[in-house]
């Protein structure tokens, strides 16, 4: 009826424009273009001949560069005041900070970022009297995706103040108590004593002549008795939250890696200032990558960073190199983050990580509590999750089980937006401390019987920034006033710490979850940018093999010292980088792309050559003979693309000979047993060519190969798909194979991210065939090349089938150019299950292909990795790939997406050429007696093949003997001590390993993932049990 929170609402307000006294506007600034743009250029020293820009002027650009300049003097009379600069030169946009953003400079070094959200500077009080040179590098910013703009800018605001402390504390707690009376319940007592407090306050202020003495006189009288009543009221609450200050840097999205080098430094440098002033702050970084990227550009603040973290003010954690993306990076890619990630923490900090801080990440796998906890983490935090597009996680602290039954503690942070509304289970890592969120993070909590304790992170970002004076004056405040829960600061360290504590010590159950963490939303970030997901795929596995030869090359050279490793861990580096959360996924600009390019001809050429290395000391030139690399822990028996086309027949070394099939450039020879993790030499007669007879008939559109029947319609579809062998028809009846199905690609928001589940309402099939050929027929290999034409698209397929494996392979060549649509290739096979087995990291996942809950129905996109497999008890069909992740499958419809092209925050997603394979391979029995993980192993790591021959014209570098183990990494520990090896199981059950190395070495234990002995060394037998789908490292002596 009085219209007294209004009243206070409009008192409080104005208040805040009187904290700022004796203002002293700064008009006029030197101005110049910085033309160069680069990381952390030399401030300039001559200012002669600059252009001037005055407060009110318009400034603009697209990723342009300013100069401003102006020499200051803070008066000496303002000695025990607060002196601050007020600037405001341009917007930065929303929390994502990918406008305007400035380097503030004082005589000449880095002091503090400014932008719309840091746009206070406080000076040194040593400095007052002085002249001061005042510096600012202004960046314009970017448009945040979409087609580039100039983005424009206003010198709204450039001015000295001292700050009156009184009337600030009266703006700061008046407007917490008026958002906490908002928000507390009808009644709540607090609400109505805060309510009585603050107007009696209010009533103070005597405003006839604001901004006279008298007024400043009664501000500070309402201050005092506003505090005296707060502190004179009850505060009592059980909850407590923990707060630590953050900011949330992508290491690219909306702007470029360049761009964040930057933002680290500016970010960082706010932070600095801000402990400053607040002696109880403290600060949150992960992403050593960061750390790494300031100590080369701006090592005067790392120094600073560095005593911070000694003070125990400033944290470093979060585990990983950089924040990954947790469903296309491998498994040893994750391992590697970790690794690398928490060795530069160790070697520059001296700190152990103790949890993986993944805020922002688009899902995240089953295998990774198993990789923390093998890595010594045992506490995962993510925000992103609440995100689910249908269902709501049901708990926000609980067990997550990996699956091979590790398990983690988990915790969501479940912070309220600002904006957020009753219900809302949005939540957000860049917090900022409110009443509201301070509140609300313990209302929207799930597990409230367990535990009392929460933690906010908060902080402007995504672009960084991080936080400013409001959310410390904030956080001051609110743990005085009632009716709120208590507030205190604390690392995320002392706060996991304490989580568990309350975990280990409840009596209430305590939920276990045991699956993996799908995010139902953002699936298409499988498929987009898929010239970097199959770059990402081709360097893991490049490195796979690199890190194998110079380890092998060097412990037959008798010194493991010799191998190359460190050049590999500096291309690791950028490999990892390249996985950040929004740049593998395809979230980004279309100038991280073409940085992302050039990143990987780096990481390439790095690979290349230290294997190359490899083979310039181990092969001896010997004519007519090439040697076949087998990197697998498997004896294979494959074709082999050898680097010779001339005629005559190849033979083993006991001159067997083998069966071969020239083609334009190559010959494919079937190199026989090739041993496990070793090579073997086949040799050349020339001029005695006699090539077998073709195995296979093409009678027009039917085709008879030793395994299959196939028939192919007019559209180039396959009609018809009959194993021989098993004497059953592969696809449903009536139905058909590799159809390519164009969708309708249009997603309510953020074009590159999601696929919504509508897309499958407006679909057309490509069926302008316009070519046909059998390009190949022999012994080994028969392939027929297909054309068709979509719209403005031409997609070019290799269709290939083998006379000695079931494999059959779509090589495929696409010219890109549709916008907004899905291309996908589907196969309607005879099978019934009710669940589809896909690869993932160090194993695989069943997920339902029905649709009978609605969480079921939210994973209509899933992601897998070489795989996905559909199979009853004695048989199946896989789908397989070499650079893809995007699956669909339901009920007996088996599809995979192959690419698709939104316009935001690429304009030109993924237009021009792509090159990619799919595989289908009819099998018996399930995955693990069809060897699905093997065919698709040798799908993407085809047996190399160089001119030349070892000494040994066979032999394996060391051998596993059970075939249910996969090799993931063989390589010189970081610290140079050991040879690494590392397996796991994929068959889902306890196994029993034995390795058997062919050198000499002095000991063997087993190891954690960060290469540290987790036992005794011995030197017996290395033999080792493996649970279902555990990892296991060993390390050898030698």
């Amino acid at each position: 009826m009085f219209l007294t929170d209004r009243k206070l609402d409009r008192r409080i307000t104005e208040v805040k424009n009187y904290r700022y006294r004796d203002l002293i506007n700064l008009e006029t600034f030197a101005v110049c273009e910085d033309e160069q743009g680069v990381v952390n250029p030399q401030v300039p020293e001559n200012f002669d001949g600059w252009d001037t820009i005055q407060t009110g002027d318009c400034w603009a650009g697209r990723d342009r560069y300013l100069w401003m300049h102006k020499e200051i003097q803070i008066p000496e009379q303002w000695k025990g005041k607060r002196a601050v600069g007020i600037f405001d030169f341009g917007n930065t946009g929303a929390g994502n900070n990918s406008g305007f953003e400035s380097m503030c400079y004082i005589n000449g070094k880095p002091y503090q970022g400014v932008d719309v959200n840091h746009k206070e500077v406080f000076f040194p009080e040593e400095l007052y009297g002085q002249t001061i040179s005042l510096t600012f590098r202004l960046w314009s910013g970017l448009e945040g995706g979409g087609v580039p703009r100039v983005q424009e800018h206003r010198i709204n605001q450039a001015a000295l103040a001292w700050l009156d402390e009184k009337a600030d504390d009266f703006y700061y707690m008046g407007s917490l108590i008026l958002e906490t009376i908002q928000e507390l319940e009808e009644g709540n007592p607090a609400k109505y004593d805060l309510r009585i407090a603050l107007d009696e306050a209010c009533h103070c202020i005597d405003w006839s002549y604001p901004g006279d003495d008298v007024f400043y006189d009664t501000v500070h009288q309402a201050d005092d008795l506003l505090n005296e009543k707060i502190n004179a009221m009850d505060k009592k609450s059980p909850i407590h939250v923990s707060c630590v200050g953050h900011t949330h840097i992508d290491m690219a999205w909306l702007w470029r890696l360049k761009h964040t080098h930057e933002k680290a430094s500016r970010s960082f440098s706010t932070v600095l200032r801000m402990m400053e002033m607040f002696p109880e702050y403290i600060f949150l970084q992960t992403q050593p990558q960061l750390y790494e990227y300031v100590k080369e550009d701006f090592p005067e603040i790392y120094e600073e960073i560095k005593k911070k973290i000694k003070e125990g003010r400033w944290e470093v954690d979060g585990g990983m190199w950089v924040e990954a993306d947790c469903n296309l990076t491998s498994g040893e890619s994750l391992t590697r983050q970790i690794l690398i990630g928490s060795k530069f923490i160790k070697d520059e900090f001296g700190k152990e990580v103790e949890y993986l801080w993944l805020p922002d990440v688009f899902g995240y796998s089953w295998a990774l509590p198993q990789i923390l906890k093998k890595s010594g983490i045992d506490m995962f935090m993510t925000t992103k999750i609440s995100w689910n597009q249908y269902n709501r996680m049901p708990h926000d602290t609980f067990h997550w089980k990996g699956m091979d039954g590790t398990e983690v503690l988990t915790h969501f942070i479940t912070t309220p937006t600002p904006d957020s509304q009753p219900g809302s289970w949005f939540y957000t890592y860049n917090g900022v401390l409110t009443p509201k969120t301070v509140k609300g993070i313990w209302d929207a909590y799930s597990e409230k019987e367990v535990n009392k304790d929460l933690l906010i992170s908060y902080g402007y970002g995504d672009g960084g920034g991080g936080v400013n004076r409001d959310l410390l004056e904030a956080r001051r405040r609110i743990d005085k006033i009632p009716g709120l829960p208590e507030l205190k600061t604390s690392t995320a360290g002392e706060y996991f710490r304490k989580l568990k504590e309350n975990v280990k010590n409840t009596d209430q159950y305590v939920h276990t979850w045991d699956g993996e963490l799908y995010l139902e939303y953002h699936r298409g970030t499988y498929t987009s940018q898929g010239y970097n997901k199959r770059m990402n795929r081709k360097m893991e596995l490049l490195y796979r093999k690199a890190e194998w030869l110079t380890a092998m090359g060097a412990v037959k050279a008798g010194s493991l010292g010799k191998a190359e490793q460190e050049k590999l861990t500096e291309g690791w580096k950028l490999l990892l980088t390249n996985q950040f959360h929004d740049i593998i996924p395809g979230s980004s600009i279309h100038e991280v792309y073409e940085d992302s390019r050039r990143d990987y001809e780096k990481v390439k050429a790095i690979g290349e050559a230290v294997a190359a290395d490899y083979r310039a000391e181990a092969l001896e030139e010997k004519e007519n003979s090439f040697t076949v690399y087998n990197a697998s822990g498997w004896e294979l028996d494959e074709i082999v693309a050898v680097p010779c086309e001339e005629d005559g027949i190849y033979t083993d070394a006991c001159g067997k000979v083998l069966a071969s099939q020239k083609a334009e450039g190559v010959s494919y020879v079937q190199a026989g047993p090739v041993p496990a993790m070793g090579h073997k030499t086949i040799y050349l007669k020339k001029g005695e060519a006699q090539e077998e007879n073709s195995v296979f008939t093409v009678n027009g559109r039917n085709i008879e190969t030793p395994f299959y029947s196939i028939s192919l319609n007019d559209y180039g579809q396959i009609s018809r798909l009959y194993d021989k062998t098993c004497a059953r028809e592969v696809l449903a009846a009536g139905e058909r194979g590799n159809v390519l199905q164009m969708f309708e690609d249009k997603p309510i928001d953020n074009d590159a991210w999601d696929i919504d589940i509508f897309y499958q309402q407006k679909m057309r099939e490509v069926t302008d065939l316009k070519t046909f050929e059998v390009t190949q027929c022999g012994p080994l290999r028969l392939v027929i090349h297909m054309e068709w034409n979509y719209m403005n698209t031409v997609i070019a397929q290799d269709m290939t089938l083998y006379g000695t494996d079931r494999r059959i392979d779509f090589k495929t060549d696409v010219d890109w150019k549709e916008r907004q649509q899905l291309l996908k290739a589907a196969f309607t096979v005879d099978i019934r299950s009710t669940f589809a087995t896909y690869d993932i990291q160090y194993g695989n996942v069943r997920r339902p292909n029905h649709w009978n809950t609605s969480w079921d129905q939210a994973r209509f996109e899933s992601v897998g990795h070489r795989f996905a497999d559909l199979s009853e008890r004695n048989y199946g069909v896989a789908l397989l790939n070499d650079c893809k992740y995007g699956y669909d499958i339901k009920d007996n419809v088996m599809r995979i997406s192959l690419l698709r092209s939104g316009l935001q925050p690429d304009h030109i997603q993924d237009l021009g050429r792509h090159e990619f394979t799919y595989s289908l391979l009819p099998h018996t029995g399930d995955l693990v007696e069809g060897k699905v993980v093997e065919e698709a192993y040798a799908l993407n790591n085809p047996m190399d093949v160089f001119a030349g021959a070892e000494k040994e014209e066979s032999g394996s570098f060391f051998t596993v003997d059970n075939a249910q183990v996969e090799i993931d990494a063989v390589k010189k520990s970081e610290d140079g001590k050991y040879l690494v090896v590392r397996f796991h199981d994929f068959a889902g059950s306890s196994q029993q390993v034995e390795v058997t190395p062919s050198f000499p070495f002095k000991a063997w234990a087993e190891s954690d993932l960060r290469e540290r002995p987790v036992e005794d060394f011995r030197n017996d037998g290395v033999v080792l049990k493996l649970h279902p789908y555990e990892i296991k490292t060993i390390v050898f002596e030698l």
